[in-house]
């Protein structure tokens, strides 16, 4: 079973940048689809970005194409979210997921491995 630990959230400015990271244990990370979501205050928790097991395909909300980067390494089992050009809309906790599944439809399955959470707040 791989569990997750996110990192990385914090407080800055709109137009700014954060970087989150994911660090998974286990042996089997470098088979899993990872993805990122987020949830904001008062609000359902939604898919930003996800990336396939090998880091070729990776898919985007709408909202965020442009300034938000996923990446992954898998030989530190660890994925990443680069967020550039900040607006206060994203402010939210994000979460990681890993499933096994196809990257491709992870953000429609109920997957079951989640990170805890870290807090992004982008003030105006």
């Amino acid at each position: 079973q791989v569990q997750l630990v996110e990192s990385g959230g914090g407080l800055v400015q709109a137009g700014g940048s954060l970087r989150l990271s994911c660090a998974a244990s286990g042996r089997t990370f470098s088979s899993y689809a990872m993805g990122w979501f987020r949830q904001a205050p008062g609000k359902e928790r939604e898919f930003v970005a996800c990336i396939s097991w090998n880091g070729v395909s990776k898919y985007y909300v709408d909202s965020v194409k442009g300034r938000f980067t996923i990446s992954r390494d898998n030989a530190k089992n660890t994925v990443y979210l680069q967020m550039n050009s900040l607006k206060p809309e994203d402010t939210a906790v994000y979460y990681c997921a890993a499933d096994p599944g196809l990257a491709e439809t992870l953000r429609y399955r109920n997957l079951e491995v989640w990170g805890q959470g870290t807090l992004v707040t982008v003030s105006s």
